[in-house]
C-alpha cells in the first residue's frame, strides 16, 4: 500500500514512517523542510506546508492511506486556530486526490465536559477530518511515553529536578499513558484490518495511573523520590507559569499541556482491542526505556 504521512519529522511519526516500511507498505513523507529531514532509505520525500494548500496537492497523488500526525501547540495562543486550517486542507486535498483511508491520531477526553483549549482543539481537527469522502479511523491517545515526548518530556524534568513539589489537585487527575511503540503498532495495524475504516478507537497502556503516581514513578526510574504537597488553590494556569521557572519545555507548548492536566483521559472503551493484538508495555518499562533515549 503506498501511504502518505504528514508529520513525520514528529515525536510519533519519526517513528512510524520506519515501522510502515518494515511492514511492506511505499512510504512518501510531506515534510515542511527536506533538508532538515533524514529519511529512512526507501521513504520519497516531498516538501511542501499544510498552511499552503497548493503547495500540498500533490503530496496526496496515487496514495491509498494518509496519516495525519500534525499539532500546532508551538504556535502559541492562535494554535486551535491554525489546527483547524491544516486540518481542512489536508482534508481537501485528500479528497482531491481519491485517497481512500486516512488515519488520525487524536486526544483522550470525555466529549461534553469542560476539555481543555489543547484537548478540544483535537476533537475540532476530528471532526474537520471527518468531513471527507475518505473513510477517517481515529485513535485517541493520553499521555505517550517516549524519548522525544513533550508530555512526557514534562514530567521527566519536573521528577528530575524537584525533590518536593507543590502540586495542583491535577496530580490526582486519572490517565492511561501509553507508550510510544504501542501506539505505533496500533497505527501500523489499523492497515491491516480493513473493517478498521471510519471506525473510532480508544488506545491506552495497562495501567490507569494519576500524574502525582507517574511523577512519583518516573522519579524511582532515576533514582530519585518526589514528595507531593497538593495545594487545591493552585490552578492548571498558575501551575503552568511555575513549570515555566523549573523546566525547559517550549512555554506555549507547556501551558497547552498543563490546562490539559484537569481533564480525565482513560481509555473507557477498549474494543480495539479485539481487533489489534498489541502487547502493552507496563509505564516502567516505558519510562525505562525513554530514559534511555527511545
Amino acid at each position: 500500500m503506498r501511504v502518505l504521512v504528514t508529520g513525520a519529522t514528529g515525536f510519533v511519526g519519526g517513528r512510524l514512517v520506519p515501522a510502515l516500511l518494515a511492514a511492506g507498505h511505499e512510504v512518501r513523507a510531506l515534510v515542511r523542510d527536506p533538508d532538515r529531514y533524514d529519511p529512512p532509505e526507501g521513504v520519497e520525500v516531498r516538501a511542501g506546508d499544510l498552511a499552503d494548500l497548493d503547495a500540498v496537492r500533490d503530496a496526496f497523488a496515487d496514495v491509498d492511506a494518509a496519516y495525519y500526525l500534525v499539532h500546532s501547540m508551538r504556535a502559541g495562543t492562535d494554535f486551535a486556530a491554525r489546527d483547524r486550517l491544516l486540518a481542512r486542507h489536508f482534508a481537501t486535498a485528500a479528497d482531491a486526490a481519491g485517497v481512500e483511508r486516512v488515519v488520525y491520531l487524536g486526544g483522550l477526553g470525555v466529549e461534553g465536559s469542560d476539555l481543555s483549549p489543547h484537548l478540544r482543539s483535537r476533537r475540532e481537527v476530528e471532526a474537520v477530518l471527518g468531513e471527507g469522502d475518505y473513510a477517517l479511523t481515529t485513535l485517541r491517545a493520553a499521555v505517550i511515553v517516549g524519548a522525544g515526548s513533550a508530555s512526557f518530556d514534562l514530567v521527566r524534568q519536573l521528577a528530575d529536578r524537584l525533590p518536593v513539589m507543590v502540586t495542583p489537585k491535577w496530580v490526582q487527575t486519572p490517565c492511561q499513558p501509553i507508550y510510544v511503540d504501542d501506539v505505533v503498532a496500533y497505527l501500523v495495524g489499523l492497515l491491516e484490518h480493513p473493517e478498521t475504516a471510519g471506525e473510532t478507537y480508544e488506545i491506552g497502556g495497562p495501567e490507569v495511573l494519576t500524574y502525582g503516581e507517574m511523577l512519583e514513578r518516573t522519579a524511582a526510574q532515576m533514582g530519585n523520590r518526589v514528595v507531593l504537597l497538593p495545594v487545591p488553590v493552585l490552578t492548571p494556569r498558575l501551575s503552568a507559569y511555575w513549570v515555566d521557572l523549573v523546566t525547559d519545555v517550549d512555554r506555549s507548548l507547556a501551558h497547552a499541556l498543563i490546562e490539559g492536566l484537569r481533564n480525565p483521559v482513560v481509555a473507557d472503551d477498549d474494543q480495539i482491542r479485539g481487533v489489534l493484538d498489541v502487547g502493552l508495555t507496563p509505564f516502567d518499562e516505558g519510562v525505562r526505556r525513554a530514559l534511555e533515549g527511545r
